[in-house]
């Protein structure tokens, strides 16, 4: 005779709730468009373990960043599977072409950044390419995100609403074409990236140049205008805390590689310190 533990073991399996989790919570997508902003790190080691302890801090989402990262579509699955329930994940796709989108969010990924959109028509594919019809023309399969087929109706019939967009605008082109961008329907949230943008101004890594907080300004005000949710990437805590006084509705703080080297260099700071202060007295102790 079946348990109980065994029959709800049953039920959410073909619900699709375990091998999908957060069907059982708010979507980041919901999320996205609530009064508390949200925040995540950026995620570029493929290393399960990383994941593990990134997704039990605290964060509100992950982002996954298939675009300058060593990490595949199948290790972002497994990134997924470890996280669980715990964080949404999101990945930032290497291009937005079909095949990346379709990947990312078969594999369950909460939503899929899509980077370089510089034209209405660039927004007007990622939305085409993320969503099933009618809205789009998202090719129909099973995997991950579908239960690997228990969920499948579940999963087709509401991932349009559960499933975010997010278009990066970080190209003078973009900044230049940025209201037709935002009149595209289906769009999520903005990213902001500082860096690209910074480059194609011909002004590499000079995020603080007037001209370019000027830019960045100017996505700001539009996104708000809309009432659409930006975020921006921060190296540090106070960089992001400024951004999100500025109104932004998510930040992205630091990256896996740096926490990893400030956690160490702030545990060895002090003793390298104490070392080199009394190098001389340590030895003359060890001699006595």
């Amino acid at each position: 005779m079946r348990t109980l533990n065994q029959i709800e073991l049953r039920v959410q399996l073909l619900s699709g709730s375990i091998l999908n989790p957060r069907m059982n919570g708010p979507t980041f997508r919901a999320l996205l468009g609530q009064d508390r902003p949200l925040i995540g790190t950026i995620v570029g080691i493929p290393s399960l373990e990383n994941v593990e302890i990134l997704s039990r801090v605290g964060f509100d989402w992950l982002f996954v960043d298939l675009e300058h990262s060593a990490i595949s579509t199948g290790f972002a699955q497994n990134i997924l599977q470890v996280a669980g329930n715990r964080v949404h994940v999101v990945a930032r796709l290497a291009n937005g072409s079909e095949l990346e989108i379709k990947r990312a969010l078969d594999i369950g990924c909460d939503g899929v950044i899509v980077p370089f959109v510089n034209t209405r028509g660039d927004a007007e594919q990622a939305v085409r390419f993320s969503k099933y019809p009618p809205m789009g023309t998202r090719s129909v399969g099973v995997a991950r995100a579908h239960g690997y087929g228990p969920g499948f109706k579940e999963y087709v019939d509401s991932a349009n609403e559960t499933t975010a967009l997010i278009v990066q605008i970080e190209h003078r082109d973009g900044v230049s074409n940025l209201e037709e961008i935002l009149e595209v329907k289906g769009i999520d949230a903005v990213l902001i990236g500082p860096y690209d943008l910074s480059a194609s101004m011909n002004l590499m890594g000079q995020v603080s140049h007037p001209d370019v907080q000027a830019a960045i300004g100017r996505i700001r005000e539009a996104c708000k205008d809309r009432r659409i949710p930006y975020g921006l990437f921060g190296v540090t805590s106070d960089a992001c805390q400024s951004e999100l006084e500025q109104g932004a509705g998510f930040v992205i703080v630091g990256v896996d590689s740096i926490h990893l080297h400030n956690g160490a260099a702030a545990s060895l700071r002090p003793l390298a310190d104490w070392v080199s202060t009394h190098g001389q007295t340590y030895r003359a102790q060890r001699n006595k």
